[in-house]
């Protein structure tokens, strides 16, 4: 594969700046939940609501993702792809196009309820209100519920989708694919 080939194969650096810092924020996300869970209460909260924050800032950054992707086209999948190949692609993205805005709005919607329409602070730089959604516990159970099942899903997906850059990296001995998605020449 020649420079220029190689070069049109790759996102463009925006895609690949949203796609690392995204990948970063929702890294953190997972560990701040999981960190907070054993945590006295007070720090807890802290830790939470940076939670939130970082939530909302992946739910925004996945809206300006989804946006650049309509007006920078993505290059085309390698032709050696088998057909199941592409299509798992495409399924797989699209589910984490789908979760990106799922669980950080179903985390607002459940914190929305459960603060009593209190509005979610972004590290103090302002606030995002509430949504109007019920206050009552079955209201903010089901939100915590997709929030914990969508969170799960994405673990999966994450899984998937580092496995399938592995597979054909080391198995296909593919050296583009992983450098599809980053910024060097």
């Amino acid at each position: 594969m020649n420079i220029q080939t190689a070069a049109a194969a790759r996102y463009a650096k925006g895609s690949v700046i949203l796609h690392w810092l995204i990948a970063l924020l929702i890294a953190l996300n997972f560990v701040a939940a999981w960190v907070a869970e054993d945590m006295p209460k007070p720090e807890k909260m802290q830790v939470m609501g940076n939670h939130k924050a970082i939530g909302l800032i992946v739910l925004a950054l996945t809206v300006f993702r989804i946006v650049w992707r309509l007006m920078h086209k993505p290059p085309p999948l390698a032709e050696t792809l088998k057909a199941w190949e592409v299509a798992l692609a495409k399924v797989t993205h699209a589910a984490f196009y789908f979760l990106m805005l799922g669980i950080p709005l179903a985390g607002w919607a459940m914190s929305s309820g459960g603060s009593g329409g209190k509005p979610v602070g972004i590290f103090g730089l302002f606030a995002v209100p509430a949504l109007p959604v019920g206050s009552d516990k079955p209201t903010v159970g089901m939100f915590h519920e997709i929030h914990e099942v969508g969170a799960t899903l994405m673990l999966v997906l994450i899984a998937v989708h580092v496995a399938g850059a592995l597979k054909h990296r080391i198995i296909d001995k593919d050296r583009q694919a992983l450098l599809r998605m980053t910024m060097r020449p």
